[in-house]
């Protein structure tokens, strides 16, 4: 199956949850990350905010703040294909950008350093058991990754993981895949 396939297949995979089951999965995704050391460790975290179908990142953001954790969040140059994360320290900082978009406003957000981020939930659609992922397009979280020298962890439910999907050389795969019924490693 090519990514595109992949990619189709991984949307309607996170439509078909209802509301119920997603919320009983996001509940332990997200209490396995705030049990874990990484999470514990880390003092910059950055993460995206989700969108209705994805994994709500609403908890992870407001957890952050309550332990007095730098969140930061990325904002996509659709031209460079580039991601640069800003500082979030108040949801009023966010404006609407193309499909539904939330991302910082650079005139009201101070800019971070890739260096900066020590945790970095990554987004995705489907996942395989080496890390691998396929992602929304545009390889935005992929060019970022190439030096990106933090911690990587996705959140998933165990529906999005399979045995293997097709990578390419510039394909980077994350170090750490929660599930509503496991941990991995990579």
């Amino acid at each position: 199956m090519e990514k595109k396939e992949w990619r189709t297949r991984g949307k309607a995979l996170l439509r078909s949850f209802s509301a119920l089951e997603k919320g009983r999965i996001e509940e332990s995704i997200h209490n396995q990350l705030f049990l874990s050391e990484l999470w514990d460790r880390a003092r910059v975290v950055a993460v995206t905010v989700s969108l209705p179908d994805e994994w709500s990142t609403k908890p992870i953001i407001e957890q952050a703040w309550a332990e007095g954790k730098k969140l930061v969040v990325p904002k996509c140059d659709p031209k460079s294909k580039t991601l640069t994360f800003y500082s979030l320290k108040s949801y009023d900082q966010l404006e609407s950008v193309y499909f539904g978009l939330q991302e910082p406003n650079p005139a009201i957000a101070e800019a971070v350093s890739k260096e900066e981020i020590e945790l970095l939930v990554v987004p995705g659609l489907i996942f395989d058991h080496k890390g691998f992922r396929i992602g929304f397009g545009g390889g935005f979280y992929d060019r970022f990754l190439t030096d990106f020298n933090g911690i990587t962890v996705s959140l998933i439910s165990k529906k999005q993981l399979t045995t293997q999907l097709p990578s390419e050389v510039f394909d980077i795969p994350v170090q750490h895949i929660i599930t509503e019924k496991k941990w991995l490693i990579m």
